[in-house]
């Protein structure tokens, strides 16, 4: 019989470490949650960083598993080394003392004890001071014989309740076959795992009597407390090396891809002559070669691009200064034409009138195309004064007041009794708003315009809010697109250039403003005009909603 104690325990134990690693890779994984942000930020960009840490982690468990089935087939292989000898070293023993027992005749249990101490020191029992085995002499649960000998043992360490019921129970049921466990036992208030061999002597004249062999595997622990430590100090040291050798590998991958990503962010900055070294032919210069090559493209066509763009700016803009001298002779006989449009036939007349409205939006046209050209050449500036735009709003109503009393759209403002004052150059905020509003009276249908004025800490806001026939999704992101309109057939009644919105968003993002649209088919439109309150600043949020069921 084996048991599964002793050296097994240290089988359970390399089990237990395996569990212990796994516990511990939750613990790492739990810890860098709760580390500080600056570290988390740490973690998240830096790839070598990630690499080398989990490199290190699966190595510390891939050497904790490997070293932990290693310590436990050198410890099952020691413990049946152990268990092995201990079985011919108790088979020889036993055979020895039933050899002396069988010579002896004498019925007296003085001799008899006499002689079981004489064959337990000269033959059972180890020599030297540290002895390599423990006997147990005790009588057999089946023994019925009258004559009763003393309990006798090779050491005063140990005694028959070192011995479990278990064992005595099975050398007692088979006295022709030895009996083995492996299960610890206390010597010299010490608990060891110990081989424990049970067997039975013939005693003449006293039956038999139950002869227990303990071999104590100290010498076998202290072998597998050093390998643990050996395999403990080498699992670390290995973790670091693996470590070690991640960080070269990564290092030699990352490098490159970071010198890319400077490179790209060189290039996003402007300076498009930036470029990757590429040495060699593996991948990483196969990767360098494609970036430069794709540099290279993205340059070749942005100065394309560049050079049309100022072609076209210089263009729009020549043309336009070009067109005033013939323009300005024109509005002078138009108006002369127009003045006496009275005294002409009411065909001639009326083509008068038309003329001069359609010159009025030529020069609405050449005016908004110059400054669409200022815009697209990054010359135009702001001119900064504190303005409450409570003021601005009531110019510009009262400027579209005619325009809405003839589409039947009464405009109703609506503004706090707090200043909504902010630093903003109030000729281009005025031209935002009467965009709006005229746009806003153009596609009211009639219906009334309401325009919010609202103030935060930080910002300004003006929404202007109409009740016609609103936007259909995804024309949001249209309405300020040069010359788009919502429907090609509606006539333009108000005769606007189709630059109004466009200019409009220039203007807003001058200021380092918002200017945003929202609206849904058969329940009109919301343009919100966002302003910082000091010049400079950025916007986060606006104390106006977007639309009518945001929160602000």
């Amino acid at each position: 019989m084996s048991g599964s104690a002793g050296l097994g325990v240290r089988r359970d134990a390399a089990r237990g470490r395996v569990e212990a690693a796994r516990a511990a890779a939750r613990a790492l994984a739990r810890r860098v949650a709760l580390l500080p942000r600056a570290a988390r930020r740490r973690w998240r960009q830096s790839l070598r960083l990630r690499v080398v840490a989990l490199t290190m982690l699966l190595g510390l468990l891939a050497v904790t598993v490997l070293g932990s089935v290693l310590h436990g087939q050198i410890a099952a292989g020691l413990e049946r080394s152990r268990v092995t000898n201990s079985e011919y070293e108790a088979l020889a023993l036993t055979d020895q003392a039933q050899t002396k027992w069988d010579g002896s005749t004498s019925a007296s249990v003085d001799v008899l004890n006499q002689a079981a101490r004489d064959i337990m020191e000269n033959i059972l029992s180890a020599p030297g001071p540290d002895p390599s085995r423990y006997v147990v002499m005790n009588r057999s649960a089946t023994n019925d014989s009258d004559v009763v000998l003393a309990q006798v043992t090779s050491s005063r360490d140990v005694d028959v309740t070192a011995v479990s019921d278990e064992l005595r129970t099975a050398v007692s049921a088979d006295t022709t076959l030895q009996q083995t466990q492996v299960t610890p036992v206390r010597i010299d208030g010490t608990q060891v795992p110990a081989v424990i061999v049970g067997s039975v002597v013939q005693v003449p004249n006293a039956g038999p009597y139950d002869l227990y062999f303990i071999f104590p595997m100290e010498q076998e622990a202290a072998t597998m407390d050093l390998l643990g430590q050996a395999f403990l100090i080498a699992g670390v040291i290995l973790t670091f090396l693996v470590g070690a050798v991640a960080w070269v590998v990564t290092r030699q991958v990352v490098i490159p891809v970071r010198r890319a990503g400077e490179v790209a962010q060189r290039l996003a900055a402007g300076r498009l002559n930036e470029r990757m070294p590429a040495k060699g032919e593996d991948d990483l210069a196969l990767l360098a070669t494609s970036f430069n090559n794709m540099a290279d493209s993205l340059q070749s066509q942005i100065r394309q691009l560049e050079g049309l763009s100022a072609v076209q700016q210089r263009f729009v803009s020549d043309v336009s200064h070009e067109l005033r001298t013939p323009l300005t002779t024109i509005r002078m006989a138009v108006d002369v034409i127009h003045g006496a449009r009275e005294d002409f036939e009411p065909a001639v007349g009326r083509s008068a009138e038309l003329l001069a409205g359609e010159l009025d939006r030529f020069e609405e046209l050449l005016a908004d195309l110059l400054e669409i050209s200022r815009f697209d050449a990054g010359a135009a500036a702001l001119d900064l004064e504190p303005v409450d735009l409570r003021s601005t709003v009531e110019r510009v109503v009262a400027a579209a007041r005619p325009l809405a009393e003839r589409r039947g759209s009464p405009v109703r403002v609506h503004a706090p009794e707090l200043p909504v004052e902010a630093q903003v150059d109030a000729r281009r905020v005025e031209r935002i708003l009467r965009n709006l509003v005229v746009n806003a009276v153009e596609h009211g249908e009639g219906r009334p315009v309401d325009v919010h004025v609202g103030v935060g800490p930080d910002a300004v806001a003006v929404v202007v809010e109409d009740h016609g026939v609103g936007l259909r999704p995804g024309e949001a992101a249209h309405v300020f697109t040069r010359f788009w309109r919502a429907d090609p057939a509606r006539a333009r009644t108000t005769g606007g250039t189709g630059l109004g919105l466009s200019i409009s968003l220039e203007d807003a993002r001058l200021h380092n403003g918002w200017l945003q649209a929202w609206g849904e088919p058969g329940a009109g439109s919301r343009f919100r005009l966002t302003l910082p309150r000091r010049a400079g600043h950025s916007l986060h949020s606006s104390p106006l909603p977007l639309s009518p069921g945001e929160e602000q």
